[in-house]
């Protein structure tokens, strides 16, 4: 498919106050889709995803936050993913196709293993994949290819399906492209759905946008002129993080590189197309390592580590400037994690963007920085991220200073002991903080310990599994969050 660049509209004047999503006092839960309950062995859109929404209004809680939700990659995750455009087929809701008439009831049994414990990524797969050629072959009977709604997404969806057809079946066009449009097509619908059940409860949905793609992704291989590839294909350098107090190799990503000047040279039409296409699911993203709008750590190809990486600059600004003009607003968190310099945060600044602020860093060292007193207003305050432990994982090793800090800090005795409650007393300060909006993985407001835990960052296999049990999100627990926020200003109206 032939793309045509767009041109640049007028500039707009960049926002220097919080996107308008982000102005009010508001809070929400962290919980990947994959980590709902369901009877197939990994969360999915449809009815599981809309009960946790109807939970969330019940907590008057504003927000739902998600990790991407693109084809799940090496390792299961979510940030390794295959395309930047389509959704995981794994998180199509069999129940609801049985509801459209395009499975019977019979079609959609399952092992009752399947219905709870951790998420099982494999298994859900080769269970569902028959099901989505069989409910495909009954829609093809009704000519659903035909219809003005399937025609319609061909056409509005087109520039990126052709380029995961090709990636994920081999072709654009023969029985299995068939079947994997109709399941994008669905995911849709599926999607669609979510949109009207969140508007209608005013819960808001937030994703998540990784500034990189994978190699082994249909983006690379529609587009392999808009990345630093060699002859054969394979990235010259590759992304990672420089050394630091925390690894003395620094860490090897791997994503290939960008080649910025054939995006500029397309006035940065995969970019404002992949933040369209986000933001047309999503009412804000996460904007996943932040830094990289400013700059990036390059590393050859043949490197074992990314220690003799170099840093490059990278049009950050070009693109969210373009991404504005587009659409008038940035509705958007910067990830400012990690080592931020001037020009990064100047950078975040100059669009209005919220930082990040993490109540796990709160009690190192004595500085007050991811204290909660210390947020700004236009910041998401979180208790952690997916890529830390638990609140109570945290807690239970919590040492020496920090704890002596971390006790003080809440008015509690130094020896008070690990099981009362004082991850509440944490989300407690969280949200009476100065933060705009504040966010805690689901994990955190159960009171679950490590095991719990999404993902360990360098460890390659056992992320991403947890999952929540449909008892534990029950009427006690909304009302708790539901009294916390209405105490601190955050109730959703």
């Amino acid at each position: 498919m032939i793309r045509t660049p767009r041109t640049r509209a007028a500039s707009a004047p960049a926002s220097q106050s919080s996107p308008a999503v982000f102005a009010e006092r508001s809070a929400g839960v962290l919980l990947p889709l994959a980590s709902l309950p369901g009877r197939h062995g990994v969360g999915s859109l449809g009815a599981p995803a809309e009960s946790f929404v109807q939970w969330l209004a019940s907590a008057g809680a504003g927000w739902w936050q998600m990790l991407p939700i693109g084809p799940l990659g090496e390792g299961d995750s979510p940030y390794s993913s295959t395309s930047s455009f389509a959704i995981e087929p794994g998180y199509l809701c069999l129940d609801r196709l049985v509801e459209r008439g395009l499975l019977e009831r019979r079609d959609v049994a399952a092992p009752k293993a399947l219905g709870s414990g951790p998420a099982q990524f494999a298994t859900a797969a080769k269970l569902k994949q028959p099901l989505f050629a069989l409910a495909h072959e009954r829609w093809r009977r009704r000519r659903g290819a035909s219809t003005a709604a399937y025609r319609g997404f061909r056409e509005r969806e087109g520039d990126w399906l052709d380029d995961w057809l090709r990636f994920s079946t081999g072709a654009i066009d023969g029985s299995q492209a068939d079947i994997a449009a109709f399941v994008q097509f669905e995911l849709d619908r599926q999607w669609r759905e979510l949109r009207a059940a969140a508007r209608k409860s005013a819960v808001r949905l937030m994703g998540d946008l990784p500034i990189f793609v994978g190699a082994e992704s249909s983006d690379v291989s529609g587009r392999p002129d808009l990345f630093r590839l060699d002859a054969q294909g394979a990235p010259r350098l590759l992304s990672g993080s420089p050394p630091d107090s925390y690894s003395d190799d620094g860490q090897l990503w791997g994503h290939p590189h960008y080649r910025w000047s054939r995006h500029g040279a397309e006035n940065y039409d995969w970019w404002r197309r992949r933040f369209g296409s986000l933001l047309a699911r999503f009412d804000a993203l996460r904007v996943d390592h932040f830094i990289g709008f400013h700059h990036a750590w390059e590393v050859p190809a043949s490197a074992r580590t990314a220690r003799h990486g170099k840093w490059g600059r990278t049009p950050g600004k070009a693109i969210l400037q373009h991404v504005l003009d587009d659409r008038g607003e940035l509705p958007l968190v910067a990830e400012d994690l990690g080592v931020v310099t001037p020009p990064v945060r100047a950078l975040r600044d100059h669009f209005g963007l919220p930082g990040m602020r993490i109540l796990q860093n709160g009690f190192g060292g004595p500085g007050d920085y991811d204290r909660p007193h210390a947020y700004p207003a236009n910041s998401v305050a979180y208790t952690g991220t997916h890529d830390n432990d638990t609140l109570v994982g945290s807690w239970r090793k919590l040492r020496g200073d920090a704890r002596q800090r971390a006790l003080a800090y809440l008015g509690l005795p130094q020896r008070t002991p690990v099981g009362e409650q004082v991850h509440w007393r944490l989300i407690a300060a969280l949200a009476a903080s100065p933060a705009n909006t504040v966010i805690a993985p689901l994990q955190d407001l159960l009171g679950l310990g490590s095991d719990a835990r999404l993902n360990t960052p360098g460890v390659p296999r056992g992320n991403w599994r947890w999952r929540v049990d449909a008892a534990q999100l029950n009427a006690t627990l909304a009302r708790r969050f539901q009294a916390l926020l209405d105490v601190t200003s955050r109730l959703s109206v």
